[in-house]
């Protein structure tokens, strides 16, 4: 998928940047405009997307989400941040949060009635709980007080990891994310964190 997604970049990459934003608004501003004009029986519609067979809606959705994370890795790389803290960044923890159980049931494999908490900090603060139930990582509706393990970190960090975006023992060497608990677990979890493919 990566391959694929070079050729658009190198088939770009000696156009002025002025060039390529133009044909990015152009493009953006054509698709926004169709996009407006759906009728909710189109965005119900279902068929192909990266994530399999799902309503248009939720494709749209995923496309957002995808969007909205490649932008602050080019935000990132030109030093210029921005664009956080709104709808876009809430939808991206909302996939990394939906992950999480996935990550700690099937990825790390603690026993059975382990649970961890991630307490998310920042404007978009939340709590996150899951339990090993039956084997599974499901989520819980409230955070246990004292669970096997508490990982604190902001909001940033939180789905720099899911998305694979930074280092984990970068992340933890820094102290950008706090453990309490059963650190070797909360290392663990830290580290299994990238679902993104």
């Amino acid at each position: 998928m990566g391959e694929r997604n070079e050729v658009w970049v190198e088939e770009r990459r000696a156009r002025p940047g002025a060039a390529v934003l133009d044909e990015f608004l152009e493009v953006t501003g054509r698709r926004l405009a169709e996009l407006t004009g759906f009728s909710e029986e189109r965005f119900e519609q279902v068929g192909p997307s990266p994530i399999g067979q799902v309503p248009y809606r939720e494709f749209m959705w995923t496309r957002a989400f995808d969007s909205w994370v490649h932008e602050q890795d080019m935000r990132r790389a030109i030093g210029r941040p921005g664009d956080r803290d709104g709808a876009a960044e809430e939808l991206t923890i909302d996939r990394v949060v939906g992950a999480m159980g996935y990550v700690v049931g099937r990825q790390v494999k603690p026993p059975e009635g382990t649970t961890v908490v991630w307490e998310i900090t920042g404007p978009l603060a939340r709590t996150l709980s899951i339990g090993i139930e039956g084997g599974r990582g499901v989520v819980l509706d409230v955070a246990p007080p004292q669970p096997t393990v508490r990982l604190t970190l902001d909001a940033e960090t939180f789905w720099r990891l899911g998305m694979g975006r930074i280092d984990p023992s970068v992340a933890l060497a820094a102290g950008s994310v706090e453990l309490a608990g059963d650190e070797a677990l909360g290392r663990g979890i830290a580290v299994a964190m990238n679902f993104m493919i």
